[in-house]
């Protein structure tokens, strides 16, 4: 399986990459040391003198302005960190999905980035970042079809799969996925996601006892 940044998609986000992680899980429940690290997490965005500044990160504003480039409303469709981040500012914490969801979240709380995690096992074919095109819509998880013409989206022979919003119903991981695909998603180049990939395969590998971990940048 090939993974590549459609030259359209780089001609407008010039500083995108990507670190791709594949490895095999063992999903489940996520065990109280993972569940103790999220709370962590979310009690030191609280206790900042200002919680909400977290919102206006390099990480988060860069994410905006991707989306005004490819000609989405970043106030309308907000990339899955900010949405994350706004949800811990609020009070209502991390959604608790299961412990390789889990680990995915947190991570994209730590780095502020967007990541996309995938089921190996539905993915057909290469998959191409691209923008969507008008009419490209999915059932998005937990939520009704989602509009994706100007969102940055993963797609693979059988049409997009996920984007840097919201992934789809058809390729999420659940409690029968044994193989997966994590995408962290920078549009402000491929600096720092060497650690945020090491990070993720710890966890993954400590937590949902991942094995055959293997992790790549593209850009």
């Amino acid at each position: 399986m090939k993974i590549q940044i459609d030259a359209d998609l780089k001609k407008k986000c010039p500083r995108t990459a990507l670190a791709c992680l594949t490895a095999r899980v063992q999903t489940g429940a996520s065990p109280v040391s993972l569940l103790g690290e999220m709370n962590q997490r979310e009690l030191e965005i609280q206790e900042l003198p200002f919680p909400r500044g977290v919102l206006e990160s390099p990480q988060i504003e860069t994410v905006r302005k991707a989306y005004k480039s490819l000609g989405k409303d970043p106030a309308r469709y907000r990339g899955s960190a900010e949405a994350l981040l706004r949800r811990i500012v609020a009070g209502k914490g991390f959604p608790q999905i299961n412990v390789v969801v889990d680990v995915i979240n947190l991570v994209s709380v730590e780095s502020r980035l967007p990541v996309g995690l995938y089921d190996l096992a539905p993915v057909v074919g290469d998959i191409v970042f691209r923008a969507g095109c008008a009419g490209e819509t999915y059932k998005g998880i937990g939520k009704s079809d989602l509009n994706l013409e100007g969102l940055p989206v993963f797609s693979d022979d059988l049409g997009p799969h996920g984007s840097a919003t919201s992934d789809s119903e058809r390729t999420m991981v659940t409690s029968k996925t044994e193989g997966i695909l994590a995408i962290i998603v920078s549009f402000g180049g491929p600096e720092g996601l060497d650690r945020w990939t090491q990070r993720m395969s710890g966890l993954l590998v400590e937590h949902a006892s991942a094995q055959n971990v293997e992790s790549r940048i593209l850009q």
